[in-house]
């Protein structure tokens, strides 16, 4: 059914959703995004599925944006380029309101769009060597769509310690920053994320998606009016001349020309 993502169902009702594009770290293409959009709907809707488990296959958790995907953007037009963001966006949502437990098992790096991947999960553990890292501005870009959901996670005030920098962190700052619960050696993990999913499995499904839905109308607001502004702001930012360079200068394999030559 799905040819960048994996869902498996185990007798439980504890899901596995995988992302399935080792070859490019997981960088999520356009079909990444309309397929796990369509997976976080199955889960929202399947009865079976208690808990949710999100992870990678291969040596990354999720390299963010696939560059072929945003060098698309670049040479899109403006409603073009707004119908497309308007689709990460709403994964995004999709899975940050998913009625089920989101345990994030980061097995590998996680960059740009997967950092946002990692902030939308109630609980993400990850391996000890992983790197994490907001790699946006590198390319003239910003990390719009996954900004309320990073923000969230860390606040704003950890947040300005790397949200802009582009600077990459080790696990450890990345625990601090409140983007994982704790870390664990890799040959650790799959028992970790067991320990998180057996207390769901004592719990009244419909309470656990009640208490979900109440702790996000707590918590920081995410509603239309701010997934729309970070909408505009991607293809705003899609639009300058610092994309273009940033975004040219990757694949053309050189310096962009606002880095410096020291």
């Amino acid at each position: 059914m799905f040819e960048t993502i994996t869902l498996k169902t185990d007798e439980r009702g504890v899901a596995t959703l995988t992302l399935n594009r080792p070859d490019k770290h997981n960088a999520m293409s356009a079909k990444m995004i309309a397929e796990l959009t369509q997976a976080a709907t199955q889960l929202s809707e399947a009865e079976t599925a208690r808990v949710v488990v999100l992870t990678g296959n291969g040596k990354s958790f999720c390299a963010g944006g696939d560059l072929g995907w945003m060098q698309d953007q670049m040479a899109a037009d403006p409603e073009t380029r707004f119908v497309e963001a308007r689709k990460l966006a709403e994964m995004l949502n999709a899975l940050n309101t998913l009625p089920k437990p989101l345990i994030g098992a980061l097995q590998g790096n996680a960059f740009g769009g997967g950092v946002g991947m990692a902030a939308v999960c109630d609980v993400a553990i990850g391996v000890e060597e992983l790197k994490m890292g907001l790699t946006e501005t590198r390319l003239g870009l910003i990390p719009a769509t996954i900004g309320p959901y990073v923000i969230a996670r860390m606040g704003e005030a950890r947040a300005r310690r790397v949200f802009m920098s582009a600077r990459l962190f080790d696990a450890a700052e990345a625990v601090d920053l409140g983007l994982l619960a704790r870390t664990v050696a890799a040959e650790d993990l799959a028992g970790a994320v067991e320990a998180e999913v057996l207390p769901y499995l004592s719990c009244a499904p419909g309470a656990v998606a009640s208490a979900k839905e109440l702790v996000r109308a707590l918590g920081p607001r995410i509603d239309d009016a701010t997934i729309d502004h970070t909408i505009r702001a991607l293809v705003d930012r899609w639009e300058t001349d610092e994309a273009r360079e940033g975004i040219g200068a990757f694949f053309d394999k050189r310096k962009p020309a606002w880095k410096s030559q020291v």
